[in-house]
């Protein structure tokens, strides 16, 4: 079975991806892999620098996050080259690791599942871990020192908790749960 898992920033949707770990799933992290091809040497890099020039490209050669954050809130258009850039590879790699998986249950960590609207169709369900948007400013702000500014910019370019509930099969609402009471809601998941 393959489960899409997605919340917002700050929902605890890694939190609860690793309690699924734990129960015997294979985790494929659509972030780890976008970090992985827009390091040095990264197979999105040459495209990126392309399509944004070298302002974007950090001194290692990487792709400078921060600054093309700042692009991509600032100009829809960017994002949409970004996405045509990253989301192909991205979605390659994330079959390939599927495919080496195996059978059993397989976790897509999707943070913008809903936004790009192919992922419903490659996976079987949506889990959406849901939180309030005080809780989720509170948990970056605390996790990341970023401004309330930066994160609610975030938030603002995410679907909306009504729109993940929405598309969700199941729901975790992860607000003032203890981490125990978090992994009692991960085992009782129907497909756990």
């Amino acid at each position: 079975m393959r489960i899409g898992l997605t919340g917002g920033i700050g929902s605890g949707k890694s939190t609860v991806a690793a309690m699924l770990v734990d129960g015997g799933a294979t985790l494929i992290d659509t972030d780890a892999i976008a970090r992985t091809i827009t390091q040095p040497g990264g197979a999105a890099m040459p495209a990126v620098e392309a399509a944004f020039g070298p302002s974007v490209i950090a001194a290692d050669g990487s792709m400078d996050r921060a600054r093309m954050r700042e692009l991509v809130f600032a100009d829809p258009s960017a994002k949409q080259r970004l996405e045509a850039i990253l989301h192909p590879v991205i979605g390659l790699e994330c079959e390939a690791q599927a495919t080496a998986a195996g059978p059993g249950l397989i976790v897509f960590d999707v943070p913008l599942l809903v936004e790009s609207k192919r992922w419903r169709a490659r996976v079987d369900r949506v889990l959406v871990v849901d939180t309030t948007e005080e809780t989720q400013l509170q948990r970056v702000v605390t996790r990341s020192g970023w401004s309330p500014e930066a994160v609610r910019a975030v938030i603002a370019h995410q679907a909306t908790r009504r729109e993940r509930r929405a598309a969700a099969d199941a729901v975790i609402f992860n607000e003032g749960m203890s981490l125990e009471e978090l992994r009692q809601e991960v085992r009782a998941l129907p497909w756990g």
